[in-house]
């Protein structure tokens, strides 16, 4: 297994092969389709993000947090299905240099031919398993656009060895999903024909 150092760069990523298992510590934040619609506004309006994307890493992922004495505790960390934010990743990735994604399910082709020219990684974090996807998290360091909600802010996280992650997109193009799909038709006539349909 790997291990990194946020923010990551260029060469880190590309480095990196479907298949690899990899560890984040650092810097990650959390960021779904209305958290993307805002910084995007924000930049076409010539406005600073509160928060450096540039090498970071993007968790898909609506929190469940829970608040102690003034500050913010993670209680569970499950991840979004990344599709919600197909039509939004790509310009995200051109403009912040975002190095990671982290969800579940893989994204679109015009999103991973962003990734492959810019230099970006989908990560697979394990779906339902949220409260231990928390464990690789050891402090909230704060958040930004809360007024979105919980589930939508961004949440600034203190990751320790987060993970296991699988590089399940890489900056050639190539997917796990894709190979899966690919294997899936390959067999279909296989299968089909042994269920005599």
């Amino acid at each position: 297994m790997k291990h990194f150092t946020l923010p990551l760069s260029n060469e880190d990523v590309r480095g990196l092969k479907t298949g690899d298992i990899i560890e984040l510590s650092g810097t990650i934040y959390t960021a779904r389709d209305e958290a993307h619609m805002r910084a995007l506004e924000h930049d076409t309006r010539g406005q600073i993000l509160p928060f450096d994307l540039t090498g970071s890493s993007i968790f898909h992922c609506g929190p469940i947090m829970r608040e102690k004495e003034g500050l913010w505790e993670l209680v569970a960390a499950g991840p979004t299905t990344s599709s919600r934010m197909n039509g939004l990743e790509p310009e995200l990735i051109k403009r912040f240099e975002v190095r990671a994604i982290i969800g579940k399910g893989g994204m679109s082709q015009p999103t991973i031919d962003t990734m492959k020219e810019y230099g970006c990684v989908y990560l697979a974090i394990t779906g339902g398993a949220a409260v231990l996807a928390a464990k690789g998290i050891k402090e909230v360091k704060g958040v930004h656009w809360l007024d979105l909600g919980m589930p939508e802010a961004v949440w600034v996280l203190e990751a320790d060895h987060f993970g296991p992650l699988t590089v399940a997109i890489d900056t050639n193009g190539d997917s796990l999903y894709k190979k899966v799909e690919e294997h899936v038709h390959e067999m279909l006539p296989h299968i089909k024909k042994k269920m005599g349909i």
